[in-house]
Order: structure tokens, then sequence, then C-alpha cells
């Protein structure tokens, strides 16, 4: 069960830094108690933090609610409050792949915030949650795929950061062969997500879109995934699995492709952020021999990365949306970004943070990362709403079916082309 505890306002700085952006006048004349469903309420949890400012200065009461931190719970933990219409939370935080899932429930924000409330945003940060024309959620920090690499493997074998996918099948296989026979048998060339699990749609939409293949649904909702491009997507990756990524890889998530390349028993690794400051840090095997860089592509595309993050929304069943929207506009606003960025390492999605020199000094490789964000593909969670996790089901599934040498890409493709086309009538 979630576990609700009152705050009190207190007067709170943090790192030094004066943190503000509340639209609301100071100390109201009636002061009302708002509910904001958190994190999980660990150390990683900033949210807290926040809400306690944003009661400081503006004197109304928040109230914290913990959540799950598995997003499958929290998702069922939010549709069943919503669902029956329940206003005890006011305040919630989105996944990136929610709102079009949520939006019936939610409050066009753009009613109660400033005309100019997103600008400096990411526009597909910002075009990700508008749903039917309403800004039903508003950006707070954001991921996106990224490839690392070793560094000191690459020099010492006299190779360049791969460009496209086929250079890096090339480097793979070359320097997993030389380590390999330099004694450590269980080194590989590439590390990444492959169970069929969301985490495989993310790593199979960079492959598609970077093969020129398209983003399996339009943003009209047109179905695209049936073309020649994301087939060879598919079957590149395919060839991966048992030559230069383990086997196991089939059943990998996020943590255990980590663990492959920071015990340094791999070449390269596709990941989020967040891996940045666990393979550089104090106990890593690879400490100072990592580099960062976007992604490859394919013959006929551009470098993708699919888009990852988190977002604050207004519950329709809310008894104070005008102040529910102000704590999400505090919240998201750039004094707490930025704050965010430098006391927890988290990606702003606000841009001018990018060029920040608070930020850039507690974390320099924030600024790698912008262009990479510049490019990111949103998953086509809007345009198919309350159908995505079918989509996506539906996605992984089949290319998990290729990765394990079940089909190949070309009838993966067409059949699920004929899937979604079903799915889409709904749309």
């Amino acid at each position: 069960m979630t576990a609700i505890s009152r705050i009190a306002p207190v007067r709170r700085l943090l790192g030094g830094l004066l943190l503000g952006g509340s639209a609301l006048a100071a100390q109201p004349a009636l002061a009302e108690e708002i509910s904001i469903a958190c994190g999980a309420g660990d150390a990683a949890d900033y949210c807290p933090i926040a809400a306690r400012q944003w009661a400081e200065e503006t004197g109304h009461e928040v109230n914290i609610v913990s959540t799950p931190n598995d997003t499958t719970e929290k998702l069922s933990l939010y549709q069943q409050l919503l669902g029956s219409q329940s206003s005890d939370i006011d305040v919630i935080m989105v996944d990136i792949v929610w709102p079009g899932l949520l939006a019936d429930h939610l409050v066009d924000l753009s009613e109660h915030l400033p005309e100019d409330a997103t600008a400096g945003f990411f526009p597909a940060l910002v075009e990700n949650n508008t749903v039917d024309g309403r800004l039903v959620a508003m950006p707070w920090f954001t991921d996106a795929g990224l490839l690392y690499y070793r560094q000191d493997l690459l020099e010492k074998h006299g190779f360049e950061v791969p460009e496209t996918w086929q250079e890096l099948t090339e480097i793979a296989q070359a320097v997993q062969a030389a380590e390999r026979e330099a004694g450590n048998d269980d080194f590989w060339g590439y590390t990444f997500q492959g169970r069929a699990y969301e985490g495989l749609t993310c790593n199979a939409l960079e492959w598609v879109v970077s093969h020129g293949g398209g983003t399996i649904v339009d943003a009209e909702g047109n179905v695209t995934i049936d073309n020649a491009r994301a087939a060879e997507a598919l079957d590149l990756a395919a060839s991966w699995i048992g030559t230069i990524t383990p086997e196991g890889a089939l059943n990998h998530t996020e943590e255990e492709t980590r663990g492959i390349f920071q015990s340094g028993n791999a070449l390269f690794l596709r990941n989020w952020p967040y891996v940045w400051s666990l393979a550089s840090g104090e106990g890593s095997a690879v400490a100072g021999k990592v580099g960062m860089a976007p992604l490859p592509h394919g013959p006929e595309g551009e470098p993708a990365a699919t888009l990852g993050g988190w977002n604050w929304a207004v519950s329709r069943y809310s008894e104070h949306p005008e102040i529910a929207a102000d704590l999400v506009a505090f919240i998201t606003s750039e004094a707490q970004q930025k704050a965010h960025a430098i006391q927890m390492g988290m990606n702003p999605t606000i841009e001018a943070l990018y060029q920040d020199e608070e930020v850039l000094a507690s974390n320099p490789s924030m600024s790698d990362f912008y262009a990479t964000l510049t490019n990111g593909v949103p998953r086509p969670a809007t345009v198919t709403a309350t159908d995505y996790p079918r989509v996506s089901n539906a996605f992984f599934n089949r290319v998990h079916e290729v990765l394990s040498g079940n089909q190949d890409g070309a009838a993966a493709v067409q059949q699920l082309q004929g899937e979604l086309r079903r799915l889409s009538r709904r749309w």
C-alpha cells in the first residue's frame, strides 16, 4: 500500500541555490492541501524536496505519496486511483509512454499555466505530452539511449568510435577475438537489452529508425513497420546473438548489461545515461576507461535514440487543479531542474540547462548528451493511446522471435504489420 504523510511547510536551501518557480503569490488567503505521488522515497527521490520548497513558498500544505519503484506497479496504482475518480492524489509522476494512456483522466495544463509555459523545453517532449491538442503533462527529466564504449580498448586495437551499425559489428568482432586470444574468454563485443519487454522496444526502435525504417506507427496513426529497411535492421541485430553478443542477452535488461560492461567484459554497451556515473565511479573495473557517444546508424539513416524520462500531470479529479498545476510548474521550472541535475545527475528537459556552467561542472557529459536528445525518438505512445501497451508488446515479442532465430526480419515485420493494423482500427 502507499504511505501518505503530511509534510509541514519548511524552508530549505539546496546546494546553496535558492529554488523558486511558483506562479502563485506567496502566502495565499486560503491555504489548501495538495497530494503528490512521488517515487519510492529513496535517496534518489528529489520530488519530496521540491514539494516541500513549493509548500514553503506558497503557504499551501503538501502530502507526499510514496509509490512503487516498478513502473508496471506504479501504472497499476494510478489506473486504480484514476479509474475510481479518486481525488486522493492531485499530482502524479508519469512515464513518457503514459500520456496517451492516461490522457482522459488528466487536466489540460494549458488551461492553468501561462501561454509560454513550455517555452525552452525540448519540442519532442512537449509533443509527446500533448494529446489531441491538450497538454496533459510537463516534462521533468529525460533519458535517451546511448552507446558506451571502452576507449582504452579502441585505442589499443587501433579503432575509432563506430558511426554505423556495420562498423560496430566489425569492430566488435575484431576486438572480441583479440581480447579472448589474450586470455579473457568472457569478453564480448556488444551487449544490449534483449529480453522481451519494454526495453527491447526501445532498442529495436533505435535499430529500425536509424536504418530509415520508420517509427512502427507514424504520427497520423498509420502502421509503417512492414518495409525492407526495418527487416534489415532486425536481421542485423539477430546476427549479433551468439557472435558478438552473449545468448543470455535474450533475457537481459538494463542492469544485467551494465554488469557485463562495468566488470570489463564488453567493448560496447547500449544503455541509458544513468550508467555513466556508475561505470566511471569508485569500484568500477572500467573507471577512467569509458567513453559515451550517439548510437550508430544504418546505411540509409541517421542516429536515433529512444526517449525515456518522467513528467508531471494533474488528475482530472483533483479538487484544486489550478493549485496542483502550480506545483507542477514549480517542480519543472528551470531553477528546480537545475538543482535536480546538479544534486541528482538527472537530465533536464529545458534546453538552456545543457549550456549552464554549474550543470556542466557537475556532469561534463551533459553537453555530449544534448546532441543525442535533439535526435530523440518518442515511442508511438501518444498516437496509439490506450493501445500502446498492446503495440509495444506485439513489437517486442516479434523482435524477440527474430533475435531468437525463430523468424527472419521480413516475415516478422509482415506479421507485425497485420497485427498492428487490426489494432489501429481503434485509434
